[in-house]
């Protein structure tokens, strides 16, 4: 700002030099202010997403559908606390354009949530280890075992050897009793590269629920689990292929009295990239999961009432990505899914989405 005074000051003729000595004291604290205002003004960052979005579910079983429109709007406040420890702030909100609540609801329409904080978190290194605390995302066994948030912690040290965990509560979780958060939840995961092109991944999670170790999903439908705990194991391997194909196959047990065991394929090829105009993806998944495995899936089918939670389901996904313009992409997704356990209970899902980043 100074600068710019006697930037015009020096083009009507004065003297720089008097001028700088005269006012020295004035200049410096001028500067000074200026400098501490730039800084404050770097010192929480927003950014955006805006997401619109249309999804419709078939269920063979009792031939029923359900479909959602909506605009989904969310603010990102990153503020830096220090140089080691930043706070990050989420505000959401979500207009329903047209809505079916459920399969056995009404349809309503031009209803909106109210806007949510659903992320908040203090994230940052306690010297070689990473750690977030408050409410945040968590990602599980690629998204098969949990893809919801957490209110928590996670940890996570090493590099090509990294070893992370979490304590809290999975807040998207299925549970007994209207769907309602599981009790608590711990998990630990280990991830190292056996070479350049491979990984290998491993963890185990550990879900306790609130009200009694007996599920129902249907009015026959039951499971029984111990100690009211659901407990699952994954491990499996990601090949890079080439710098466009990647191959992961993942591995699941679960502590359910029937069908415990399964597993999982994904193959990614190339890739959208909201810094890329013009760029594509595709991903296709097979699912085969065991009993309880899917705590709260990437898929967003109605797993818990159709039965496909106790039974355990398979089938299969396929996704592509465009990315339209500078943080602009377009997305479709389309599952097909049954029970291992009734060959006519089969939920299908098509999901498709423009959003855009700022």
């Amino acid at each position: 700002m100074y600068r710019l005074v006697i930037g015009r000051m020096t083009a009507k003729g004065a003297n720089v030099d008097k001028l700088a000595a005269e006012f020295a004291d004035e200049l410096d604290a001028l500067g000074v202010r200026v400098a501490a205002l730039e800084k404050k003004s770097d010192n929480v960052q927003i950014s955006g997403q805006i997401r619109t979005s249309y999804e419709t579910q078939k269920f063979d079983k009792d031939d029923s559908k359900y479909s959602k429109a909506r605009l989904r709007t969310r603010l990102i406040f990153t503020g830096k606390v220090n140089d080691n420890w930043d706070y990050v702030a989420r505000l959401e909100n979500n207009q329903y354009f047209h809505k079916k609540a459920d399969r056995n609801a009404y349809d309503y329409k031009g209803e909106d949530d109210d806007v949510k904080i659903n992320h908040a978190y203090l994230t940052g290194n306690l010297g070689a280890v990473n750690v977030t605390a408050g409410r945040q995302d968590l990602w599980l066994a690629d998204g098969t075992v949990y893809d919801d948030l957490l209110d928590g912690v996670q940890a996570t040290v090493g590099d090509k050897f990294q070893v992370s965990g979490f304590y809290g509560k999975v807040t998207g979780a299925i549970d007994n009793t209207d769907n309602n958060p599981s009790d608590k939840a711990w998990g630990v995961n280990v991830n190292t590269a056996l070479g350049h092109a491979t990984n290998l991944f491993a963890g185990y999670t550990e879900v306790n629920f609130k009200n009694g170790n007996q599920r129902e999903a249907t009015d026959s439908a039951k499971v029984m689990f111990n100690d009211d705990k659901a407990k699952i194991t994954n491990a499996g391997l990601k090949f890079n292929l080439t710098d466009d194909v990647a191959l992961t196959g993942g591995y699941l047990h679960t502590n359910a009295d029937n069908n415990s065991n399964g597993w999982y394929a994904i193959l990614d090829l190339w890739g959208a990239d909201y810094k890329k105009p013009g760029s594509f993806g595709f991903q296709a998944v097979y699912y085969d999961q065991p009993s309880m495995s899917a705590q709260m899936h990437t898929m967003s089918a109605d797993l818990y009432e159709t039965g496909l939670w106790v039974d355990g389901f398979k089938g299969y996904q396929v996704a592509a990505s465009y990315t339209v313009a500078k943080n602009m992409m377009a997305s479709v997704q389309y599952y097909d899914v049954k029970s291992r356990e009734d060959s006519d209970n089969k939920v299908k899902t098509l999901w498709s989405e423009f959003q855009l980043r700022f």
